[in-house]
């Protein structure tokens, strides 16, 4: 049976179509953090390294200053750093303290090399989920 960690990584498009033996193996690469109120969690334009999951807690995302949207316990940010490297698009500040699994991108790298069957279906799951946000 599948842990709590392992199901809500399934829930996430980028892992959906990973089997239940992928989703455990990623869910290995991940450490709890515990973050205060008023932590900046990303800064929009910075190099992105972590892919998050919010386990508790509440933070607002912000770009160029306007406010996008509140997350909570559930939501998750950072795929596209933690695929791609590419620079944040968002900063995101805890509102409260906040318990946070997060997802090194030299880890996720690393497993990803290992395995070429989870690195096409991840592919999958972010190109989707880069064509939902899509705003025309």
């Amino acid at each position: 049976m599948a842990s709590e960690v392992e199901q809500k990584l399934g829930e996430i498009s980028i892992f959906r179509e990973c089997s239940a033996k992928e989703l455990k193996s990623i869910s290995r690469l991940l450490t709890q953090v515990t973050v205060r109120p008023g932590a900046v969690l990303t800064k929009q334009g910075d190099p992105g390294r972590e892919f998050m999951i919010i386990v508790e807690g509440q933070a607002t995302v912000r770009r160029d200053g306007k406010v996008l949207a509140t997350l909570g316990p559930g939501d998750f940010f950072g795929e596209l750093a933690v695929i791609a490297g590419v620079p944040r698009n968002a900063t995101i500040t805890a509102d409260t303290e906040m318990t946070i699994d997060a997802l090194n991108r030299r880890e996720f790298s690393s497993l990803l090399d290992e395995s070429p069957k989870i690195a096409k279906k991840i592919l999958v799951g972010a190109v989707t989920r880069l064509h939902e946000n899509e705003r025309y």
